[in-house]
């Protein structure tokens, strides 16, 4: 197997997905407007005069919110990115798959590559959306780019663990268990809707050990505070999501051979 026929088939993969998704307009429709409608423009504008600007540290409410959304956003796609495939298992398709004369690593690449690419237009419209209630990233398109950077690198591990329970569960009835129990938590535990320094202090804990905290708060400064600020943190939550996503590679592996062995 060769680069060029690995390349090959991961393109064509990636492509059937795409396929499939313009195939459910609406779904696509909402997969795009969900997160910035609900969270940045209703609840933005909801607890805009709710909060307290000095404790968090930005100018208004919806700049700090905007880095949580973009999170938030790379978390739901990331923790649903095994969905197809576990609709694939399911029907039989995925066993026929993996009949063919093709790399079994392929299968996993598309996936990635189609979750970053959805993922990475819907950071790109919550930011356009929040451009019109007055939040620019101070650190320009530079600053954006690394906003994109850092998502996927958390998608990755985000992702694996999706097709991890993919793989291992029985059916999409459990898995969408599983994804629930996982994301509200991951949400409400980490600073994407209030700043660490006004959570319970049992709260804070358990924030400061999630991972989607410190991507936050990575994010954050690129937007409001500029790369002074910016750098030490996105530093930290490189080294913290190269461990994360090693951690859940690893594991989504395991399961995948689990499921094809």
């Amino acid at each position: 197997m060769t680069y060029q026929h690995l390349t090959q088939e991961v393109m064509a993969l990636t492509m059937r997905w795409v396929r499939r998704l313009s195939r459910e307009k609406f779904s696509m429709l909402f997969t795009l407007i969900q997160p910035m409608l609900f969270w940045l423009i209703f609840f933005g504008n909801l607890f805009q005069r709710a909060t307290d600007a000095q404790a968090l540290q930005a100018p208004n409410y919806m700049s700090f919110l905007a880095a949580g959304v973009v999170v938030m956003t790379v978390l739901n796609n990331g923790l649903a990115g095994g969905v197809d495939l576990l609709f694939d298992k399911e029907n039989g398709f995925l066993e026929r798959l993996m009949s063919t004369p093709i790399h079994r690593t392929s299968v996993i690449l598309s996936r990635y590559l189609f979750v970053t690419c959805i993922t990475s237009l819907q950071i790109l419209v919550i930011l356009a959306v929040a451009f019109l209630f007055g939040v620019t990233p101070i650190t320009g398109l530079l600053g954006i780019a690394v906003i994109l950077l850092i998502g996927m690198l958390f998608g990755i591990g985000l992702t694996a663990i999706s097709m991890a329970m993919a793989f291992s569960v029985k059916s999409h009835g459990d898995f969408f268990s599983v994804l629930g129990f996982l994301s509200l938590p991951m949400i409400f535990l980490s600073s994407a809707l209030v700043p660490l320094s006004v959570m319970p202090g049992w709260m804070h804990m358990i924030a400061f050990l999630n991972p989607m905290t410190w991507v936050i708060e990575a994010v954050r400064p690129l937007i409001i505070t500029g790369w002074a600020a910016a750098l030490p943190q996105v530093a930290t939550a490189t080294i913290i999501l190269l461990i994360f996503d090693a951690l859940c590679l690893y594991g989504g592996s395991k399961a995948f051979q689990r499921a094809i062995g």
